[in-house]
């Protein structure tokens, strides 16, 4: 198996697959629990991604289901095996939002929303820097560069060679005029960000001040969207000590929805690119 496996999307893949099993057999996660003494809540976390899953944990489960297919029980306990590598960002240590991490490094396309600060992908260090010290005031000065590092790793994905992410952004106008840093730092930022929109997988649109009320005043959301028809498209929602991903359909089509109606009430990319640019400007003086 090749080396460069995502185990994120791995575990994601067993996961969906063991669901399908148990519905095949009829079963309810807690049915299952019970029969092999285990939590409830655990069957759930290895079902949708969250736990890491054992090649035990996999074998007992297919015991369960009555799997005698020696080729399928084969096949998740490979799975199970790949699902434990590490990806690069393990190199990093203890990174609270390692599963979005996993799951951005495979994702096909990213559409995000941001209401307040550039998104990350897009971010220059200073920036970075500065919005990560005062997002995280009481963080020690060495985490700190390390969450920085992650986060100008996580942007090669956007000039990954021959399959770089594709990229849409809607970010607030008060993204734009919160000076995070320094002046001169928000004018690079800026600069770097028209920059970046003229990629021909990334796109760039302003969402104005004078829209007013929009669909968007919930917060920050971002849908991924995967190349693999297995994989199912996730609204990955930021928190503050937990992160919410919502991979139900009806929840995804809600967001994408949402999404749709933040495009059309954005500024066209040459509108958004001339606006970014006269701020930058203004900072600049």
């Amino acid at each position: 198996m090749a080396s460069n496996v995502n185990p994120t999307v791995r575990r994601r893949r067993l996961g969906q697959e063991l669901r399908r099993l148990r519905e095949l057999k009829g079963m309810t996660a807690e049915e299952v629990a019970e029969r092999l003494l285990v939590s409830q809540s655990k069957i759930s976390r290895l079902e949708n991604g969250r736990r890491s899953i054992s090649q035990r944990d996999v074998r007992d489960l297919c015991g369960v289901y009555e799997v005698d297919d020696h080729r399928i029980v084969d096949s998740l306990m490979q799975m199970a095996k790949d699902s434990r590598q590490q990806g690069w960002w393990h190199s990093f240590g203890d990174i609270p939002y390692s599963v979005y991490i996993g799951l951005e490094t495979d994702a096909a396309s990213l559409r995000a929303y941001e209401p307040q600060i550039v998104p990350g992908l897009l971010q220059t260090r200073p920036y970075a820097e500065a919005l990560i010290t005062g997002a995280l005031p009481e963080t020690a000065p060495g985490d700190i560069d390390k969450r920085v590092q992650v986060r100008l790793k996580r942007q090669e994905r956007i000039s990954a060679p021959g399959n770089p992410l594709r990229l849409w952004a809607v970010v607030d106008e008060a993204a734009l005029r919160r000076i995070v840093g320094s002046r001169l730092a928000m004018q690079e930022q800026l600069e770097h960000l028209v920059e970046m929109s003229q990629l021909p997988h990334v796109t760039v649109q302003v969402l104005p001040f004078e829209v007013g009320a929009h669909p968007g005043l919930n917060g920050q959301y971002a849908i991924l969207e995967f190349p693999d028809a297995a994989d199912s498209s996730v609204v990955y929602i930021e928190g503050v000590t937990s992160d919410l991903y919502l991979e139900k359909a009806n929840d995804v089509q809600k967001y994408s929805v949402m999404y749709e109606h933040l495009r059309a009430q954005s500024l066209n990319v040459d509108q958004s690119r001339q606006l970014i640019a006269d701020i930058a400007k203004e900072y600049a003086r």
